[in-house]
């Protein structure tokens, strides 16, 4: 199957999936000072755990702080569906007597209070630096070791360049999705959906090192082929492993999705998007883009080599 033929309708695939998290992205940056929704363990807040006698849906329970003037809140069951983890703006004695009468009244109870506390954004902040820094080392880490792991072969800037640009790929449209949702479903980042960012990241280096490795190898054992024959040779050689190993994964996140607990089901439905867009990227982004810079496709690219088109040998 000649996969790398249609590469352009890959890139423009891609762009149409990234514009309307980028959309979303820069509403909620306007309207948030923040391209997500963040959470109080960025932004500071309330975290308030009542428990109730009888099962209450935690949708109930936003819907009446948002009535009462709290729209940011988030609210997830513990253990149970009797007990609730609220977490929401910071709340003045008032309002909190008030929206405790406000709970008794929709349902039937005064519920118990089992935590109430304030959370300063610090720590979240710190986290999301640490991560960002984190982010950027690692990107250096891998380029140079890309590039060392592929000295023998013509270019080997390119692979790891081609990496970087696969896993920015697939940060953009995680964090797209998790924008979308804020908007829709009313979610907000918080340290779960960091975890998944990083994990996402991981995962499209390593899905994208595998194909480039095969790559490095045909490029030895094939030396009198084209350099787009080598590599969709390599990417047909190593689609179906891909495919085994991404959808034994996917089945598990849908699993969860469907029949874990309210608490993880954000998270899970972000690494289910994160690793969707790693197996979609490490095929048909990183690898042909590999075939558009080796043509002189990349108009950068051109500029910089004059016009002129220089084939990678192998």
């Amino acid at each position: 199957m000649n996969i790398i033929r249609y590469r352009r309708w890959y890139y423009l695939l891609s762009a149409v999936v990234i514009l309307p998290g980028l959309i979303a992205m820069v509403l909620t940056l306007i309207s948030f000072r923040a391209p997500v929704r963040l959470s109080i363990e960025f932004t500071g807040g309330v975290l308030w755990e009542v428990r109730f006698t009888k099962p209450v849906l935690p949708g109930e329970v936003v819907r009446l702080f948002q009535d009462n003037g709290f729209p940011d809140t988030n609210v997830n069951t513990i253990g149970d569906e009797q007990t609730l983890e609220i977490r929401t703006d910071v709340i003045t004695p008032e309002q909190k007597q008030k929206l405790l009468e406000a709970m008794t009244t929709a349902f039937g109870e005064t519920p118990e209070e089992v935590q109430y506390a304030l959370v300063g954004p610090v720590v979240g902040a710190e986290v999301t630096r640490t991560a960002i820094i984190a982010v950027f080392f690692a990107s250096l880490a891998i380029l140079g070791f890309i590039i060392w792991a592929f000295r023998n072969v013509s270019h080997p800037f390119r692979f790891g360049l081609c990496a970087i640009i696969a896993m920015l790929h697939d940060v953009l449209v995680t964090v797209g999705f998790v924008s979308i949702m804020g908007w829709v479903a009313g979610w907000q980042a918080d340290a779960l959906t960091l975890t998944a960012l990083l994990t996402v990241i991981g995962f499209s280096v390593q899905d994208t090192i595998v194909v480039f490795d095969r790559i490095r190898e045909n490029s030895r054992r094939r030396r009198g082929e084209d350099f787009d024959t080598i590599v969709n040779r390599s990417l047909n050689e190593t689609t179906h492993r891909s495919r085994a190993t991404q959808i034994n994964a996917m089945f598990v996140m849908v699993a969860l999705l469907l029949f874990g607990g309210v608490t993880i089901r954000q998270f899970i439905a972000t690494m289910l998007v994160g690793l969707l867009s790693g197996t979609y990227s490490s095929i048909f982004n990183a690898t042909p883009l590999l075939v558009s810079w080796d043509k002189g496709e990349l108009s950068f690219w051109r500029r910089w080599r004059g016009g002129k088109q220089r084939p990678m040998a192998v």
